[in-house]
């Protein structure tokens, strides 16, 4: 890509960017631009829909001017000047520009500005400092930042180490970015990042798994991922994580046609041990959907899945789940086997629909059974139902409950 004074992209001429930058426009003329990943992203050639937009109003100014204009506002983060407006169902993040007063590594105290180069001097990245017009024209305030992201160069803004003091998840969105941009790791803010990695303790735990699921959501995050490991940043994270067998598990995935998945890569960079599983869910206090999908994964009983016939990885299937039986062959995959055992599993997933057992607690009370030995006799019957790959039908299972009840 070459060098350009103004960025083309669809939601530029969206109504609802129109009329909201109108409002702005209309109670300061030249005081609004666009930012951040809106105006990086056209310049890497990559569609979005998230619109930033930075304004010298000050916050209560802003509220006012889109009242006038008659767009719905919420002040989702007003004590640090962020507004955002709605229209047509779309929202656009509105933010004052600022200068930092005063930070301690996880939020900062902030004052209000006019001023375009203070507010472009307190943000992370180069690339994330560069401002766009109504009309798209670029506004370069911090020299090189449209290099920086046409070629995906993740630079720190001035001194690496302070910008990470002010804010220590900054850290992870370095990675983050590289992962997703990055045109090779900049060794100075690498070695920044190995300096105050010991900052990322102050940071929430929910915090650190947000940015870690963006981080791991990229195409092919192995190199950050390493690179993280190798700085000791990984450590401060993720105690006991390796990225090493990454490179294989993103192989694998891309050559099955599957999209990255944060989930399945953790899973591979973790022991698969409960106890392991257990502290990494507390560690990153994951949701409850993503810590039952992990346990699942680490089953005990869920053992060896590559090379098994068919009938057997049904039977998983139905005791495991699909997906628990499909994780836990591609991390096996990703071991050594490779891609070819990991296929014959996918297959059958996909040609898999759970049936349902077809007899239950009225059949064995209808069979004359009682008392806490029903729950054991459906359940042993079960298991002759999977055993036979699902093919007794209801009438051969019925005169088996009865026989056993004689």
């Amino acid at each position: 890509m070459t060098r350009t004074d103004r960025i083309s992209a669809p939601w530029l001429d969206w109504p609802g960017t129109r009329a909201v930058m109108a409002a702005l426009e209309a109670a300061r003329p030249g005081g609004a631009r666009f930012v951040g990943g809106c105006v990086r992203n056209p310049l890497r050639g990559v569609e979005t829909d998230d619109i930033d937009i930075a304004t010298q109003l000050k916050p209560d100014e802003t509220l006012s001017a889109l009242s006038d204009a008659g767009i719905r506002a919420i002040p989702t983060g007003i004590e640090h000047g962020t507004i955002t407006a709605i229209v047509d169902s779309r929202p656009f993040e509105i933010t004052s520009l600022r200068r930092d007063v005063e930070t301690d590594g996880r939020r900062a105290v902030v004052a209000f500005t006019e001023d375009w180069a203070e507010d472009a001097q307190r943000r992370d990245f180069r690339l994330n400092a560069i401002y766009a017009a109504p009309d798209g024209r670029l506004h370069e305030i911090v020299p090189g930042s449209i290099e920086d992201a046409i070629e995906g160069r993740v630079i720190f803004i001035g001194d690496a180490d302070q910008r990470l003091r002010e804010d220590y998840l900054r850290i992870l969105r370095f990675f983050r970015f590289n992962a997703w941009y990055g045109a090779g790791l900049d060794g100075e803010g690498l070695a920044a990042c190995e300096r105050q990695k010991d900052g990322l303790a102050k940071i929430a735990a929910e915090r650190i798994w947000k940015e870690l699921k963006r981080l791991m959501e990229a195409p092919d995050p192995s190199e950050a991922l390493m690179a993280m490991e190798d700085t000791g940043v990984m450590t401060a994270v993720l105690p006991g994580a390796s990225a090493s067998e990454l490179p294989s598990l993103v192989a694998i995935e891309q050559g099955a046609g599957l999209a990255p998945d944060p989930l399945r890569r953790l899973m591979a960079m973790v022991p698969r041990r409960p106890r392991d599983v257990q502290y990494m869910t507390a560690h990153l206090r994951l949701s409850n959907a993503e810590a039952g999908r992990l346990a699942q994964w680490a089953a005990p009983a869920l053992t060896h899945v590559l090379g098994l016939p068919e009938k057997a990885l049904r039977g998983l299937f139905y005791r495991h789940g699909a997906e628990a039986v499909l994780d836990r062959a591609l991390i096996e995959a990703a071991q050594g086997p490779g891609a070819d055992a990991f296929e014959a599993v996918l297959r059958a997933a996909e040609d898999w629909q759970r049936p349902s057992f077809p007899i239950g607690g009225e059949d064995a009370l209808a069979a004359g059974l009682k008392g806490p030995g029903i729950g054991d006799r459906l359940r042993a019957l079960e298991e002759d139902w999977i055993a036979s790959d699902f093919t007794l039908g209801r009438g051969e299972l019925l005169a088996r409950l009865s026989s056993r009840t004689e």
